[in-house]
């Protein structure tokens, strides 16, 4: 079933439950090396056929490492589901080798679901003579692609970088289903940035919920405001969007062990884990996040959330 609400927020729609891709044609999910795992996941979850790709065409690779694809199925008249994060680069290059084997197929309809926008942290120009990374990889990566898909944007305003349907599916959901067999009391924002998060978590959890306000007091530094939570003796979850550095989650999840917190478990729909993140995040008793990336921190899937969007426009 279907359930799709409005966030006053973003004005974006978010889309909730489960839902089959196949309500008729079959629908065929290919993948990129990025994202096999959400692929596989999004064809169960969806109904449809996972069709496999191969990623070298000698053992090995080419000697030079360029990114080499085949498609190992027939696509002439299907409806096709690409997904593939753009991170980390090479992936990019991937995805544009990835979309052209799969036109040359003939397909009747490509949505692309890119699990993980990369680059698209840079939405704005704030120094002469930078490019606008967000604007260049949407403009080349719709090239061939009826529709887009993607999570978790950091600013959802991206969306209009493209010329063709572009659309922004919630994770949060997903954060939620795998909370609420966690034994969670409590559900937090680490930041004014994460309240839409936690609010969308806490309702799926069914958990009640609170925020931190942070100050950044320079590119690498940041506080939280003295509030006093109500977090003794519990099981608290802090939630976000995306765990980059660590460096705010375990700010957060250091203040809730001061006021007493007995288990923290940091949770979020993509896990980037860069430089030293993990040693910061030895604060939380547990850390998870979902597919969109997958690294040793993957305990849940999108991938319901996914086949509920794409089955919504058929």
């Amino acid at each position: 079933m279907r359930i799709p609400t409005r966030n006053p927020t973003t004005e974006r729609t978010v889309y909730i439950g489960l839902a089959h891709l196949a309500d008729g044609d079959a629908v065929k999910v290919v993948s990129g090396s990025a994202s096999v795992a959400l692929a596989r996941g999004l064809a169960t979850a969806g109904g449809g056929t996972f069709v496999e790709t191969t990623y070298e065409k000698h053992p090995g690779g080419f000697p030079d490492a360029e990114r080499y694809v085949r498609v190992l199925g027939a696509l002439a008249g299907d409806e096709v589901v690409l997904v593939q994060s753009t991170h980390p680069d090479p992936k990019v290059v991937e995805l544009l080798l990835l979309i052209d084997a799969v036109r040359d197929l003939r397909p009747r309809k490509v949505s692309l679901v890119i699990p993980y926008f990369g680059y698209g942290r840079q939405d704005k120009r704030f120094e002469s003579g930078e490019a606008l990374s967000a604007k260049v990889l949407a403009k080349h990566v719709q090239v061939g692609v009826d529709e887009v898909l993607t999570m978790g944007l950091h600013n959802p305003e991206v969306l209009k970088f493209f010329d063709i349907p572009a659309r922004e599916v919630s994770g949060m959901p997903a954060v939620g289903r795998y909370l609420k067999d966690r034994d969670i009391d409590f559900v937090l924002a680490p930041d004014d940035g994460a309240v839409r998060h936690a609010k969308e978590v806490a309702e799926t959890a069914g958990k009640p919920w609170d925020a931190l306000r942070k100050t950044r007091l320079d590119s690498y530094t940041v506080k939280f405001e003295p509030k006093r939570l109500n977090v003794r003796g519990k099981r608290v979850a802090i939630v976000d969007d995306v765990i980059s550095t660590g460096g705010t989650i375990a700010l957060a999840a250091k203040e809730l062990k001061a006021q007493g917190a007995r288990h923290v478990l940091a949770a979020a729909v993509h896990g980037l884990f860069t430089a030293n993140a993990w040693d910061k995040l030895a604060v939380c008793d547990e850390v998870a996040a979902s597919d969109t990336i997958p690294s040793r921190a993957t305990k849940f899937s999108v991938a319901p959330e996914f086949a509920a969007a794409i089955r919504a426009t058929r």
